[in-house]
């Protein structure tokens, strides 16, 4: 029987991580080992204080499941069995189903989107960059010191209250640049996100790629009401759930941004990104503020995304793997490792 390990890593930031909800200098995340005679596998697992998920809470999952068995699992569908019998935070999921994926794509001489039965991802794939809340006086340096402008293509959070003079500067600086756009739940109502709409739209230089998730996910018939109202698409990332009917998901969006970190694991997160495009909306590959390990996890299914956003390791300083290399803005993964 497989042994399993849990090892916690803390990751100094570049810079403040500053969303519409919290701001950090440093995250914890975890990492997952799965290991026999024959080889091993790893997964990462980064907790998002949104769906209540602290380094110690998923350190205390861990703990749980160790004693009901999970070191009895042979296969994967026992995996999945004891993971639904036992359901652990969606981030320690996504942990621990990756380790097996890349233990059992190693175990088989198989990459693990060949594994998973998805075509090899391009390279390279181009990403967003992200640039976070910030005063606008702050901006031209981080552009500056980051070298921004080597992306093509940038994701700006915003908050409501600066959102216009936030994106007012990035525009004024990068003239004609694809933004994606993430209010992160910012915007209580429909009405409060179109007045603000008018005054952004209006930004000289500006070109938005997307909007993501500006209200609440509980606001569904504000997103209704707003849908085809903007004039730039509107992709869901809070709102997509385990049990989102995405004939509704449609009736409120035009894309969905998929984090495998929320969705759970590979299996759900290719379930959910079919389940976009069975409806006709855009693909968005998303993530948290990960490791190169999770990042080179997302790239294993970035075949099936139209639009990437996997910069969550450029935010760490010292980045301790070095799984994926980024080059003006696109990302190459790792030859030959397996996770």
């Amino acid at each position: 029987m497989p042994t399993w390990t849990l090892t916690s890593l803390l990751l100094p930031l570049r810079y403040t991580w500053k969303i519409s909800r919290n701001a950090s200098d440093a995250k914890t995340n975890l990492i997952v080992r799965v290991a026999d005679a024959q080889g091993s596998g790893t997964g990462e697992a980064a907790p998002n204080i949104r769906y209540g998920e602290t380094p110690e809470s998923l350190q205390a999952e861990f703990e749980q499941l160790q004693a009901a068995g999970l070191s009895q699992c042979a296969t994967l569908p026992e995996l999945t069995d004891f993971l639904a019998t036992h359901p652990p935070a969606h981030a320690l999921r996504f942990a621990l189903e990756s380790a097996w994926v890349h233990w059992e794509a190693s175990r088989q001489q198989q990459s693990v989107a060949q594994w998973l039965g998805l075509e090899p991802p391009v390279r390279p794939v181009p990403t967003a960059m992200t640039l976070p809340i910030m005063e606008p006086g702050e901006v031209a340096d981080f552009v500056r010191e980051q070298h921004l402008d080597r992306f093509p293509l940038l994701k700006i959070k915003v908050n409501r209250e600066g959102a216009a003079d936030l994106l007012r500067e990035v525009t004024r600086l990068l003239p004609g640049r694809s933004l994606l756009i993430d209010g992160n739940e910012a915007w209580p109502d429909a009405d409060s996100l179109l007045q603000s709409w008018e005054t952004i739209r209006a930004l000289p230089g500006l070109q938005v790629r997307l909007l993501e998730q500006p209200l609440p996910a509980a606001r569904a018939d504000d997103y209704r009401h707003l849908k085809g109202r903007l004039g730039t698409p509107v992709f869901a990332d809070e709102s997509v759930t385990d049990e989102a009917d995405f004939a509704d998901i449609a009736r409120q969006f035009d894309g969905v941004n998929m984090k495998l970190m929320k969705a759970g694991g590979y299996l759900n997160g290719l379930r959910i990104l079919r389940e976009t495009r069975r409806h006709g909306l855009q693909t968005m590959l998303g993530c948290m503020v990960e490791t190169s390990l999770g990042i080179w996890s997302a790239l294993q299914v970035s075949s099936l995304a139209d639009v990437c956003d996997l910069d969550g390791f450029l935010v760490v300083r010292n980045e301790p793997f070095g799984l994926v290399q980024e080059t003006q803005g696109h990302l190459v993964a790792r030859q030959g490792h397996q996770g």
